[in-house]
């Protein structure tokens, strides 16, 4: 009588164990991501403040492109021997970290 208790209390408590399993959440995560709408413009329209901060912080930089967004900030593409980046910066040559 007492092994069936026993065997009875067993079985329990590992279904118990079993059933206890916490349940799956799914999480949305949602990326909204903003941007500056940016045309692209002549390298001859940079201005000169922009070219010398860039000529002073990248000497060796070679200016690709340049764009424009409404708030007068510029985006320069520049390439440094084989690496290829961007830049921000303002119409007074101030760099903008984005």
């Amino acid at each position: 009588m007492k092994n069936l208790f026993l065997s009875a209390a067993i079985v329990l408590g590992s279904l118990t164990s079993f059933a206890s399993t916490s349940p799956i959440e799914n999480t949305i995560v949602k990326t909204i991501s903003i941007q500056d709408e940016y045309t692209e413009i002549k390298l001859e329209e940079v201005p000169s403040a922009v070219t010398d901060a860039l000529k002073k912080a990248y000497p060796d930089a070679v200016l690709n492109k340049a764009y424009k967004n409404t708030a007068s900030q510029y985006k320069l593409e520049v390439a440094v021997g084989d690496k290829v980046g961007s830049l921000y910066a303002n119409a007074d040559g101030t760099w903008i970290k984005k």
